[in-house]
């Protein structure tokens, strides 16, 4: 078995260092991972791709429609594995894509009978494990130009898995077979990021006092320079010494070295910090809580713009690769393929919705009873059939009713 997940019952953050013991996500430290932004834009594509339903349709040529019967249908929604629901599921998928640059998810089939073949559980696969990756370009193994991924199991022996066993999911990538990772372009960056909290941090530890010079007459021996220094910053720092008179002994005097996190232009570099993590994760500023440019009536549009900029790209990525994988070639010559619904991010308000239904049903496109199943309404009898206004007319018959009517005396011939 090439699984084995331990601590089921426990609960762990993505953050902390547990997350590896139980889902197998080695390779970012927890020091990393609690960096404001690079964990808020982990957390964000994560959560964002485990809350979109992933259904199978069936395309034939009256129209699309849900395959609910396939037995994929509710592997997919619900539990792709007896381990994991399906939006855990996608959470560690997604994680370990942008983790890692790529993701591995094993395919396990029914090894015989009449049912062999038949999928019966997705699991991904430890990414930490996975060594290497073989081109073959020979056949030497059996097919020519097949794709192999040597995966250490528990028992410390190396096993090859081949391409069409596995869910093969990229990052981005320059040569379609390995991804790049993120966390390689972000790393001075996070570092930088990481160092900048360290900064604040110590800063306010210290109950925002500066360091600065002391004064005294005479000569004092180093080890008794060092005892004065030492009970001095426990007079002067920490939070319980903010804002109260320090006491400074006769023949001394202290002076501060006014260092402001503006003078050390704290707040500039932290936001352009954010701005390059963001970027390198396709997030929108918005997203993590940078309201600067936001308004009431533009947040709906860059959630648009996130969609298009980035999500829809992974989305279709997924999509293809499932599709193509889980799929038998008889079932993609019939229309069959897995698609993403992708309305519970678009979603408009309630007043934009009920006015765009209405369009759809006076226009003649949409049933009521189709507008009803959008908005997870139960169908009413009589509401299937199309209905428009009934003023509308072919181009073809536009006059039609003139060329026929008698002439009305007294008017024109």
């Amino acid at each position: 078995m090439l699984f084995r997940f331990e601590k089921r019952s426990e609960v762990v953050s993505i953050a902390d260092a547990k997350w590896t013991e139980v889902f197998r996500v080695n390779g970012l430290s927890s020091e990393k991972a609690k960096e404001a932004t690079y964990f808020t834009c982990l957390r964000i594509l994560s959560d964002t791709v485990s809350k979109l339903p992933l259904k199978l349709f069936s395309e034939t040529d009256n129209g699309t429609t849900k395959a609910n019967t396939h037995y994929l249908y509710n592997m997919l929604k619900l539990r792709p594995n007896p381990l994991m629901s399906s939006s855990t599921f996608w959470k560690v998928v997604e994680f370990q894509r942008n983790e890692w640059g790529y993701s591995l998810v094993y395919i396990d089939t029914v090894k015989s009978g009449k049912n062999a073949g038949k999928i019966q559980g997705l699991y991904p696969l430890d990414m930490s494990k996975v060594t290497k990756i073989w081109v073959d370009d020979v056949g030497l193994f059996g097919k020519k130009n097949a794709i192999w991924y040597v995966y250490n199991t528990e028992e410390g022996k190396e096993t090859k898995i081949k391409h069409d066993k596995v869910l093969h999911f990229f990052g981005l990538t320059a040569d379609g077979t390995t991804g790049m990772p993120i966390k390689e372009y972000l790393k001075t960056i996070v570092d930088n990021a990481k160092s900048s909290q360290d900064y604040m941090n110590n800063y306010f530890k210290n109950g925002l006092f500066a360091k600065g010079l002391m004064q005294y007459t005479g000569d004092i021996a180093p080890e008794k320079q060092e005892l004065m220094r030492q009970r001095f910053e426990g007079m002067a720092n920490g939070l319980k010494n903010a804002g109260r008179i320090l006491p400074v002994p006769l023949g001394f005097s202290f002076q501060t070295i006014n260092s402001t996190m503006a003078d050390a232009q704290f707040l500039e570099l932290n936001q352009l910090t954010i701005q390059q993590i963001a970027a390198a994760f396709g997030i929108k500023m918005h997203q993590i809580n940078n309201l600067d440019r936001a308004t009431h009536s533009n947040v709906e549009h860059m959630q648009k713009e996130f969609y298009i900029d980035t999500l829809q790209a992974i989305l279709t990525m997924y999509e293809q690769e499932l599709s193509f994988k889980l799929l038998t070639s008889s079932e993609i010559e019939s229309g069959h393929f897995l698609k993403f619904n992708v309305d519970s991010i678009l979603r408009s308000s309630l007043k934009e919705r009920y006015d765009a239904y209405g369009i759809a049903i006076d226009k003649g496109f949409l049933t009521p009873n189709e507008v009803r199943e959008l908005e997870d309404r139960p169908k009413l009898e009589g509401a299937n059939e199309l209905i428009c206004n009934g003023n509308m007319q072919k181009l073809t018959e536009v006059g039609a009713y003139y060329k026929n009517k008698p002439p009305v005396e007294g008017g024109d011939k």
